[in-house]
């Protein structure tokens, strides 16, 4: 059985309750990189989200060129960096790639999901061949396991 691993955007760690983050199954099976953790810096359980901090790695870092070698220049729809927009967002995808490859090796590696309600991360993380979900559908699948 593959397990899935959620890769969370801040428009998605914004609707989880607290007390959902702070269920088994958030921390057992969510993720949030470094670059959204700066995001959530003031959420009121901040401490406890840093716990499952996907962190940038080498690999992420090298997967985040591969991402930002699919950006045309003009493209602001994942980033604009002049309007101080967007930053995390291709990290989502690196880390799912960086994921994806450090676990190759594994004969039932987790399936990284990257979960966000910007539609430029879900159609580039579709474009790597990531499955990605809004936040109406991670909390669907979610909703029956934040007890566990």
């Amino acid at each position: 059985m593959i397990t899935e691993m959620y890769l969370l955007d801040n428009n998605v760690l914004s609707h989880v309750t607290r007390a959902q983050r702070a269920s088994q199954f958030f921390l057992t099976y969510c993720r949030v990189p470094t670059e959204v953790l700066y995001e959530a810096k003031g959420y009121p359980d901040a401490a406890l989200i840093r716990t499952i901090e996907y962190p940038t790695t080498a690999t992420v870092l090298k997967q985040l060129g591969t991402v930002m070698a699919t950006v045309d220049d003009a493209d602001t729809a994942l980033v604009n960096l002049y309007a101080n927009k967007g930053a995390a967002d291709p990290m989502l995808i690196a880390c799912a790639l960086g994921a994806a490859e450090e676990n190759a090796h594994y004969l039932f590696a987790a399936e990284w999901i990257v979960v966000s309600n910007d539609k430029a991360v879900r159609a580039k993380a579709t474009q790597f061949g990531i499955r990605a979900w809004t936040r109406e559908a991670f909390l669907a699948r979610a909703q029956n396991n934040w007890s566990e």
